[in-house]
């Protein structure tokens, strides 16, 4: 029986522009963004950056460094939110409902602080509401020093929500994620995109009832 319902941020909760993204780093100056970034996991010090192990002033100083020039922190909130195309409002009420229903809902998210100050604020979905208010709890990469596909981060997430792994529903839109939470006996669904997932979620369950 599923207790927590764990989801991806972008892919899933949000939609995202991987384009955009590039063009604002290559806006800014990065030479061969395109070798850092990954649709699942970036690399490099992007890598370090959601992995926790550098700070966004440090990722801010090595942006700076790579560019040749000083690099503000408003210039790296400007490039790391290109990410983001929009909230849509379906997973958000699909969110609600889930939790209506008695589910735990948790974010399982590789994402970085820049990211997340957006995220974690009343501007998320335009309307006063946090991340954090959609969530019961939220496993972000960069602080727990863990990024998805890497088996630890499933089983953080077991332990902290006390659950067994059949009882944890996983969506992601990384068919390496979702291999690898199926490895350790998690339910996962590769989700075909964000206004998708919520009908994918509700068949799942559907079947799971019968």
């Amino acid at each position: 029986m599923i207790k927590t319902i764990a989801l991806d941020l972008g892919g899933v909760v949000v939609k995202l522009n991987f384009q955009k993204a590039i063009q604002r780093f290559e806006e800014l100056g990065l030479p061969e963004v395109e070798r850092y970034l990954n649709p699942f996991q970036q690399q490099g010090f992007f890598g370090d950056l959601e992995g926790g192990r550098l700070n966004a002033e440090e990722f801010r100083q090595e942006f700076g460094r790579l560019t040749g020039r000083e690099m503000t922190r408003e210039e790296c909130l400007y490039a790391c939110m290109g990410f983001i195309e929009c909230v849509p409002q379906t997973s958000l009420d699909a969110i609600d409902r889930l939790r209506g229903e008695g589910y735990r809902l948790a974010l399982l998210s590789n994402t970085n602080p820049y990211v997340m100050s957006w995220g974690m604020s009343p501007a998320f979905d335009g309307k006063g509401r946090a991340l954090s208010d959609y969530f019961d709890a939220c496993y972000l990469s960069y602080a727990c020093r863990m990024m998805k596909p890497d088996p630890d981060i499933f089983r953080f997430v077991l332990d902290n929500e006390l659950i067994r792994p059949g009882e944890l529903l996983f969506v992601d839109d990384g068919p390496r994620n979702v291999e690898v939470a199926s490895e350790l006996g998690i339910q996962a669904i590769l989700a075909t995109d964000a206004d998708s997932w919520p009908a994918e979620v509700d068949r799942f369950l559907q079947n799971q009832e019968r």
